[in-house]
């Protein structure tokens, strides 16, 4: 009897073990308050698994250490557990949480394009990093945009509240407020003046409200998940300073065939001459 009844309790304990192995392999969808989810996805976008891309869809959650890559046509919405949201624009590979000792380092931006949206903690600033290659932008709870062109060079663009950036490899800080924006390259110090003007929130804006349209208007294969995005070297938006311009130009996520309004032209200093009327007849 005494053999019998420990040969029974070790089948019980295997049998424990395997659906341990079972539900460990089958974790919630949601499991923690350290993941994000999808609310809102258009296009090409995908989180690499064990060096495999897997096609996101609304509802799908990332985890910390989780490369996510949208495609030409991509864009995706992430929430967070306190409300706060990331958007990642069309061409663009981000980091979700790449620094598990810490919980504040949200974003490493590799290449492309985001827009953070972070919120307070009961009217408490809640502290979040972004990373780039050649900065670390700190916020409190604000609204700011970040592109990163080729890894050499990082814009930052602030449409509410406040945020620091620091220079990764020159000493050096600088506080950016609402309006206000910054280039950050990879050998130069960063620039005694602040750049700012209410074209940036224009820009900003027009840049969300295309975003609305093309999901307000989806086309037959824009919404949902879809096929591992192929990459691309665009990173969907320009830089203020670039080839001598003084406006950036982020560029929305296209629909396959819905057109985006076009970002609104700053003035130039002077008058636009209208082009001359048809001759008669």
């Amino acid at each position: 009897m005494l053999r019998g009844t420990g040969s029974i309790s070790a089948r019980w304990l295997l049998l424990a073990v395997a659906l341990g192995v079972c539900f460990a392999q089958d974790p919630p969808a949601f499991p923690t308050d350290s993941a994000a989810i999808v609310t809102t996805l258009t296009g090409s976008v995908s989180v690499l698994r064990d060096s495999t891309p897997w096609a996101l869809a609304e509802g799908s959650p990332i985890r910390p250490g989780q490369l996510v890559i949208t495609g030409p046509d991509g864009y995706a919405r992430f929430q967070l557990s306190d409300g706060s949201t990331f958007e990642v624009f069309p061409n663009s590979k981000v980091v979700f949480r790449n620094n598990p000792g810490n919980w504040k380092d949200l974003l490493d931006l590799v290449l492309g394009r985001i827009k953070v949206q972070i919120q307070k903690l009961g009217g408490q600033p809640n502290h979040n990093r972004v990373h780039t290659p050649t900065a670390i932008i700190s916020v409190r709870g604000t609204i700011f945009d970040v592109t990163v062109d080729d890894g050499d060079s990082t814009l930052v663009m602030v449409e509410e509240g406040q945020v620091e950036v620091v220079h990764r490899r020159i000493p050096g800080s600088k506080l950016l407020n609402a309006g206000e924006w910054l280039r950050i390259s990879k050998d130069e110090p960063l620039a005694r003046k602040v750049e700012k003007g209410s074209v940036i929130k224009a820009v900003l804006r027009a840049a969300s409200d295309a975003v609305y349209v093309i999901l307000t208007n989806p086309g037959p294969t824009s919404r949902g998940g879809g096929s591992s995005p192929s990459g691309g070297t665009s990173s969907g938006g320009g830089l203020p300073g670039d080839n001598g311009s003084t406006t950036p130009t982020p560029t929305p996520p296209s629909s396959g065939g819905t057109t985006p309004p076009t970002p609104p032209t700053p003035p130039s200093g002077g008058t636009t001459t209208p082009p001359p009327a048809p001759p008669p007849g």
